[in-house]
């Protein structure tokens, strides 16, 4: 028989509260046809954005975490204190360590919660949200804190013309708390190594060592070029439409949830066309309301799903207690899906 006592945490787990953070500067197609030959029409019919939000010079990382963060669990109606484990979903934290999840649980005033980054693209809301179930249900944590946050803007080549009009800047946090019915349903991720190539970053960290710096990209200007995400665009697109959908529908099975039981349906904000093409393969009814975050905000990463969760309850477009499917995918490549309860 074995000696260790079994977890007393609650048996289900559900999102209690949302917040967002969006930069002030707004920055329209105009800006970025500056730096590439394009065209507004070829951006929205190949992509769906308008305009996206870039962070200024005091919209780190850091603050627009503690800021979705502090919306967050103030709409849960809990104290910072009640948070038990931080995560934060990022790839653009330029600090290798510290996490920045421990300055963000030491900020808000957590008593000494667990903290930790993570980095899994635009699947890593739901990466989060799927630690943070398991944190409740094993009962290491009440509370759980899951911040997707990116300043994608740091990592644009403003001149790729593949790429240069894809990114914002943002930060969308939940807390994830106990729940007395299933309000999560199971996971639904995984990744494909073998595809990794096709979204990356331009240059390592480490190629800019001494003796590297001949290797490293050089701008018109004769300047090192700054590491970047690229993309292999289309390759990109056929994965999500035809992949993601498969597995945006194992997330309904898993979760016992037939697309007319749904209410709201929240993909990872990367592209208009692949939105729609998701939406037209799970015959979703028409009842059911679809965020098309992107258009405004552009591709967040991280941070996509949460402020597009964020807006739709805002503004009514989605309400409390609604059924909503969620899924993120990108870079890795990986991807994570379920059906959550609307806080």
């Amino acid at each position: 028989m074995s000696k260790i006592k079994p977890g007393k945490g609650s048996p289900y787990a559900r999102i209690l509260g949302v917040g967002g953070y969006r930069p002030t500067r707004v920055v329209p197609n105009e800006e970025i046809l500056q730096h590439i030959d394009s065209s507004d029409e070829w951006i929205r019919s190949r992509s769906g954005i308008a305009t996206r939000h870039w962070a200024g010079p005091e919209e780190t990382v850091a603050e627009m975490s503690l800021e979705a963060a502090g919306k967050a669990i103030a709409n849960a109606g809990i104290s910072a204190q009640q948070i038990g484990a931080v995560i934060i979903s990022t790839v653009s934290h330029f600090k290798q360590t510290p996490s920045i999840a421990t300055e963000i649980a030491h900020r808000l005033g957590t008593e000494k919660a667990a903290a930790f980054d993570i980095s899994a693209a635009c699947a890593g809301f739901g990466y989060g949200l799927t630690i943070a179930k398991g944190l409740i249900s094993e009962g290491s944590a009440e509370y759980v804190l899951v911040v997707g946050v990116e300043r994608l803007s740091d990592l644009t080549d403003v001149t790729d013309r593949s790429t240069a009009f894809l990114f914002g800047d943002g930060a969308g946090a939940v807390v994830v708390g106990p729940s007395a019915e299933p309000a999560m349903g199971p996971t639904v991720w995984g990744s494909e190594g073998d595809k990794a190539d096709t979204i990356t970053q331009t240059v390592a960290w480490d190629r800019f060592r001494v003796g590297d710096v001949a290797e490293l990209p050089v701008g018109e200007d004769g300047e090192l070029k700054f590491p970047a995400i690229r993309q292999e665009g289309q390759t990109v697109f056929r994965w999500a439409v035809f992949e993601m959908a498969k597995v945006a529908q194992q997330a309904l099975d898993a979760a016992g949830v037939s697309p007319e039981d749904l209410d709201v349906f929240i993909p990872h904000q990367a592209n208009m066309r692949i939105i729609d093409s998701m939406v037209k393969t799970l015959k979703l009814p028409e009842n059911v309301v679809v965020a098309r975050d992107v258009e405004t905000t552009g591709n967040t990463s991280a941070a996509s799903i949460p402020l597009a969760m964020e807006r739709m309850l805002a503004t009514g477009a989605a309400k409390s207690g609604d059924t909503a499917l969620i899924i993120g995918f990108g870079a890795g490549l990986v991807y994570a899906a379920t059906v959550v309860t609307l806080p």
